[in-house]
């Protein structure tokens, strides 16, 4: 039987059956509960995972199935502890979810206020596991979004805005058919968010965490139904909440890589010398001049330069040196 991992817990997987995902949502959809076959050796088996089930998949209480086999994945979202890969932290290379379509990042506008070197990052790791960003900023009853968008305004970023009073028509829109993942800060309202989309969260939670003889922890990831909407036959799609995730690690990303999660500035680099480094002591490289002509922001070749010095072991050394919304400069990290 086919399946699609939406829990992991403990050396358990939550599963539901092929055909089960495009039925109803949350906590209503019958779940298998699986291990890992001996056969996959060292293969990791994640949230997202379409996999082959064999054994027990009734899933009656106490049951328990095995995965034999898992689909080549048509994406792989990975982060590193560090951004450093001489490390050993930025050698353990982490796949936080797999077959994403689009990754979201939820930032606020105000309270705690946006922080564009975490959404630089979530960027650049959207675009090397070749997934969709779809910015979402929360709470515009406090502040507004000029200043965010105008330091995205040439990437034609896609966002959507949202308020406590608001409905999620946009969002539902733009998450309908497709595998969602969330991210963001602590106090941005993800978890409210969460809550707004699907309604039986909480109850889906703790029905795909009690089969690990677990709980739903801070470092795991859990796939929720979105709810149908009424009137629309369509694909709701799922949502994958990750609230383990607050920063991101490069170092699985190439320094050429690096470069292309800011296209605004790839242009520029067209007049480097051969093996520019691009960074700031290199004193012929393009993207200075590009800056200085007004076709990209200053701040987003800041920002780049950074994720270039942490990779180097300059800077934070868990890769989590961060800067707040344009205008602020303040470098905290992203728990501060």
């Amino acid at each position: 039987m086919d399946g699609f991992v939406i829990a992991v817990d403990r050396g358990r997987y939550t599963c539901v059956l092929a055909g089960a995902e495009h039925g109803v949502a949350g906590a209503e959809l019958p779940t298998v509960t699986a291990m890992r076959a001996r056969e996959l050796g060292r293969k990791s088996v994640v949230v997202g995972d379409r996999v082959s089930l064999v054994g027990d998949t009734s899933g009656a209480q106490g049951a328990l199935a095995r995965i034999v086999r898992i689909a080549e994945r048509r994406s792989v979202l990975r982060r590193t502890a560090d951004d450093d890969e001489t490390t050993a932290e930025g050698r353990l290379e982490r796949v936080v979810v797999a077959n994403a379509d689009q990754l979201v990042i939820v930032s606020a506008l105000a309270d705690p206020p946006p922080r564009t070197g975490f959404i630089d990052r979530c960027l650049v790791a959207a675009y090397d596991a070749d997934v969709e960003p779809l910015l979402c900023l929360t709470k515009a009853d406090l502040a507004g979004p000029q200043e965010v968008l105008g330091y995205y305004t040439e990437l034609e970023l896609p966002y959507v805005l949202n308020r406590p009073d608001s409905d999620l028509d946009a969002l539902r829109t733009l998450l309908g058919g497709r595998v969602s993942v969330l991210v963001g800060h602590s106090g941005v309202g993800k978890s409210t968010l969460v809550n707004r989309l699907v309604p039986e969260a909480a109850r889906a939670v703790g029905v795909v965490s009690a089969i690990g003889r677990g709980r739903h922890t801070s470092t795991s990831a859990v796939a929720l139904r979105l709810p149908p909407i009424a009137g629309v036959d369509t694909d709701p799609g799922w949502i994958i909440d990750t609230p383990g995730i607050r920063s991101f690690g490069l170092a699985h990303v190439s320094a050429d890589s690096l470069l292309h999660g800011f296209p605004d500035l790839v242009e520029g680099t067209v007049d480097c010398p051969a093996n520019c480094q691009h960074t700031a002591d290199e004193p012929q490289c393009g993207l200075d001049a590009w800056v200085a002509a007004g076709k990209a922001d200053p701040r987003r070749l800041a920002s780049y330069r950074r994720l270039l010095a942490s990779r180097a072991g300059d800077g934070d050394a868990r890769g989590e040196s961060d800067q707040r919304g344009p205008g602020e400069g303040d470098r905290r990290g992203p728990d501060e």
